[in-house]
């Protein structure tokens, strides 16, 4: 059997360890034979592809990103785009099926694409932790540690100077990041969308804080809505998809900050770093058993499926389970850390 590989969407670390553990599993196991499919939906769309021989994936789980190249190209839209080009294209590739590894965007359309009669096996992908149907995606714990490693470093200074720090990590919908980075990090206080919080709540933790001659710390998702807004925090206006650019939260609580308690403080964004760089262990791990996993399923023809970790197994799971809804912080999880702010 021929199969395609593509990645889609935002980049994340483990992407390579994922290929890597698609193809040697393919051609040991049954002897599979494997093309990658250039900057995710695009290469599908336009059949541009390279060969994917075990002499190609020597030695790339550790890298970050991905060999494949990444876009988020809609694979219904073009010219060359829809159902039935596609599967022409892959038709006339002799590509018999697809690993998709991306987040809800990537498998929505993978989703879509397998009702209409293709052979596909997604695998699971997104550093905010947010897709249902599984306990952990790759990349997670990459940016955790990336996050937690930056905010240490900001603690060092802000002791230093005995100022208060406010670190903006990412997290649009969820607070999977910031509120894993924040609890390693021993912060103060964690702000996560799916909680909100009012500015005087957040100064009272600050000043507790620096009551007990600590230098506060502060972790805000870049999604944090505060109480009595409608809204999370923008500056920027619409990306290219209509959704609104976030940025700015942590300049917004830093001033409010300033404005109740009269602390000096001073912010910092992580932003894309934490999509940088090598994965961790755990990430590499994760991510080849994935990619062996995916293989197994197009083995057993599991189409319209996708790779799901469940505890320490790795299980199948339908698209319909993961797709649709978001996995947000329970509120277990938030009482537990709120325990630790001041």
């Amino acid at each position: 059997m021929k199969i395609g590989i593509l990645t889609s969407g935002g980049d994340c670390p483990g992407l390579n360890a994922v290929i890597r553990g698609s193809v040697l599993k393919g051609i040991k196991a049954y002897g599979h034979s494997f093309v990658g499919f250039r900057d995710g939906w695009r290469g599908v769309v336009d059949g541009d592809v390279i060969e994917l021989p075990r002499e190609r994936v020597r030695g790339i789980s550790k890298q970050g990103g991905t060999i494949l190249g990444t876009s988020r190209t809609n694979p219904f839209d073009g010219p060359n785009g829809g159902v039935e080009n596609i599967k022409s294209t892959l038709n006339a590739m002799g590509v018999d099926a697809l690993i998709a590894i991306g987040g809800e965007g990537t498998l929505t359309a993978a989703e879509r694409l397998s009702h209409d009669g293709l052979n596909i096996v997604g695998v699971p992908k997104t550093v905010d932790n947010d897709l249902e149907a599984t306990d952990y995606t790759f990349g997670f714990d990459t940016a955790v540690q990336i996050a937690t490693e930056a905010i240490d470093r900001l603690r060092t200074t802000g002791e230093s100077h005995h100022r208060c720090m406010v670190a903006e990590v990412m997290g649009r919908h969820t607070g999977w990041i910031a509120l894993h980075a924040g609890m390693a990090s021993g912060a103060h206080a964690i702000l996560i969308p799916e909680q909100p919080v009012h500015s005087d709540q957040i100064a009272t933790w600050v000043q507790e804080a620096q009551n007990r001659g600590r230098a506060p710390l502060v972790v805000v998702a870049e999604g944090f809505i505060e109480q009595g807004h409608t809204a999370a925090h923008s500056e920027r206006g619409l990306d290219t998809f209509g959704r609104r650019r976030l940025d700015g939260i942590a300049d917004k609580i830093a001033r409010e900050i300033e404005a109740r308690t009269g602390i000096e403080t001073r912010t910092t964004v992580l932003g894309h770093i934490q999509r940088g760089g090598v994965p961790t262990a755990f990430d590499r791990v994760l991510a080849t058993r994935l990619g062996m996993a995916a293989v197994e399923s197009v083995a057993h023809r599991r189409w319209g499926t996708m790779v799901s970790l469940k505890g320490t197994s790795i299980e199948s799971v339908h698209f319909n389970e993961a797709l649709g809804r978001v996995k947000t912080v329970p509120q277990e999880r938030w009482d537990e850390a709120r325990l630790l702010f001041g």
